[in-house]
C-alpha cells in the first residue's frame, strides 16, 4: 500500500503563516495567451453575431452545423430527455429540484416602505432581472446539478427568461443536463459553449438574446471571458478550484473523513482538501484511510495529485485554534465534524457553506440538501456569499417627498450642495422650500 505524501503542518509552528500562504497560493485567470484568444473571440462575436458564434462553435466543438437554428433545442426535446433517463435518475433530479426550490423560497426579498411624520415616503422596490444566462459545461464533464443550482433561484426570484448555453463537443449530449433544464423550466437552451457563448450572452446575436447576468461554471476560457465582459453584464463570480476544510475532533470514523477529502480532490488536480484536528494520532489514522481507500477511486490519479500538491493535514492545539485556522483560510466548504458543532458555529466568520456534525457530508450539499452549491472559493468567502435568489433581484430606492418634507430637506440639501459648489443642485432643492 503506497503512502500518499500529504503535507503536514503545525499551527503552533513559528513559520506556520508562511507555510499556509504557500499551501493556499493559486494562480487565478492570468494566462496572457488565453486572454488574447478570448479577446479576439469576444470582439468577433460582438461585431459579427451569429456568423462568428457558429464558426467558433463548429471549430471548437467539432460540429458541422450550417445555421444557428440547428443549435436551438426545442422544448419538446428537453421533455424527451426526461423519458430517456432512468426513472431513478428522474426521481433524484425532481427531489433535488424541489428541495432547492423550497430552500430558495426563503431568500425572496420583498419591497418595503415607511412614512415619516410629515408624510414623506421612503422605501425600496425589489424587482427581478429580466433575462439571465446560465453557462453549463458540456460533453463528458456535464453537471445536471449545476442546472438546478443556477436556474432554480433565478426562477424563484421571478426572472422573466433563463437562457441556458451548453456545448455539445462532437455532438455529445448529456440527457440528464437536458432533463434538468426541463425540470427547472429553463426557457431557452442553445448548444454553444466556450468564450463565444459568453460573448453571445453578453452582447447578443441574431439568435442568442443579450442577458443581464451570466452565471455558471466553466473552464479557463469561460472564466476569462466572464471577467472580460463584466460591466457589460453582471456575473456571479470567477470561481477557483473546489475546496474543502474539515475540522474534526478526532472522534469521527477516519474512513468517512478520508472520503470527504476525496470528494473535493477528485474534481481536478488543483482542488484543495485540508483536515484540521487537535489529535495527532487521528491524523495518522486518516492518513492510513487515505492510503487504503485512494486506490479504490475511479479518479485515483486526479485525487492523488490534488492531495499531494495541494492537500494538507494541520495539527492544532484545540478546536478554538482550528476555527482560527479555518477563518484564516475562508474555505468554500467547511465541515464541522465534531460532537457539538453548534458550539463552534458562532466563531465561524468566513465559509461558503458550513456542514454541521459527523453525518453531514459535503457531497449532500452538492446535490440535494437545498442550499446552493455555487460558493465563493480562493478565500473570497471573506466578502462573498453563495449564489441565491438575491443575486437575481435588484433594488431601487423609493423617495416621495411631501410638500413639508421637500421644504425641510431642501434646506439641508441647499447647504450641502453650495458647500460642494453645485449651484444647480442647490437651486433645484431651494425651489421646493416654502416661504
Amino acid at each position: 500500500m503506497s503512502k500518499t505524501p500529504i503535507k503536514q503542518l503545525n499551527a503552533s509552528a513559528t513559520d506556520f503563516e508562511r507555510q499556509l500562504d504557500a499551501l493556499l497560493a493559486w494562480e487565478s485567470v492570468s494566462d496572457h495567451a488565453v486572454a488574447d484568444t478570448v479577446a479576439k473571440i469576444l470582439a468577433e462575436v460582438k461585431s459579427q453575431g451569429d456568423e462568428a458564434l457558429l464558426r467558433y462553435t463548429n471549430q471548437f466543438d467539432r460540429l458541422g452545423a450550417s445555421s444557428m437554428a440547428e443549435l436551438v433545442i426545442p422544448k419538446a426535446r428537453l421533455q424527451e430527455a426526461l423519458s430517456r433517463i432512468s426513472e431513478e435518475q428522474r426521481q433524484a433530479l425532481e427531489v433535488a429540484a424541489e428541495r432547492v426550490r423550497r430552500y430558495h423560497e426563503h431568500q425572496k426579498q420583498e419591497s418595503w416602505s415607511f412614512t415619516e411624520a410629515d408624510g414623506t415616503v421612503l422605501g425600496q422596490q425589489v424587482t427581478a432581472m429580466e433575462r439571465v444566462g446560465l453557462y453549463v459545461p458540456g460533453g463528458k464533464a456535464s453537471y445536471p446539478s449545476s442546472v438546478l443550482m443556477n436556474a432554480m433561484p433565478a426562477k424563484v426570484a421571478g426572472v422573466d427568461e433563463v437562457v441556458m448555453v451548453v456545448p455539445t463537443p462532437d455532438g455529445e449530449v448529456n440527457e440528464m443536463v437536458f432533463a434538468a433544464a426541463a425540470i427547472a423550466d429553463v426557457d431557452t437552451v442553445i448548444t454553444v459553449g466556450g468564450a463565444q457563448a459568453v460573448a453571445a450572452l453578453a452582447y447578443g446575436t441574431e439568435t442568442v438574446p443579450k442577458v443581464d447576468k451570466i452565471v455558471g461554471p466553466g473552464n479557463i476560457f469561460v472564466a476569462t471571458a466572464k471577467r472580460a465582459v463584466f460591466g457589460t453584464v453582471a456575473i456571479d463570480m470567477i470561481a477557483g478550484p473546489s475546496e474543502i476544510l474539515v475540522v474534526c475532533d478526532g472522534k469521527t470514523n477516519p474512513d468517512w473523513i478520508a472520503m470527504d477529502l476525496f470528494s473535493q480532490a477528485e474534481h481536478d488536480e488543483q482542488a484543495q482538501s485540508i483536515l484540521v484536528c487537535p489529535d495527532a494520532d487521528f491524523l495518522a489514522q486518516v492518513q492510513d484511510s487515505v492510503d487504503r481507500l485512494l486506490p479504490t477511486l475511479a479518479r485515483e490519479a486526479i485525487a492523488r495529485q490534488s492531495l499531494t500538491e495541494r492537500g494538507a493535514f494541520i495539527l492544532v492545539k484545540d478546536l478554538a485554534q482550528a476555527i482560527e485556522v479555518s477563518n484564516r483560510i475562508a474555505p468554500e466548504h467547511l465541515e464541522l465534524s465534531v460532537e457539538d458543532p453548534e458550539a463552534l458555529l458562532p466563531q465561524v466568520r468566513h465559509a461558503g457553506a458550513i456542514f454541521m456534525g459527523r453525518h453531514t457530508a459535503e457531497a449532500i450539499g452538492d446535490y440535494c440538501a437545498g442550499p446552493n452549491h455555487v460558493l465563493p472559493t480562493s478565500g473570497t468567502a471573506r466578502f462573498s456569499s453563495p449564489l441565491g435568489v438575491y443575486d437575481f433581484q435588484k433594488r431601487s430606492s423609493i423617495i416621495n417627498c411631501s410638500p413639508q418634507g421637500a421644504s425641510e430637506l431642501g434646506k439641508v440639501a441647499s447647504v450641502l450642495a453650495r458647500g460642494e459648489s453645485l449651484e444647480a443642485h442647490a437651486r433645484s432643492a431651494e425651489y421646493r422650500i416654502k416661504d
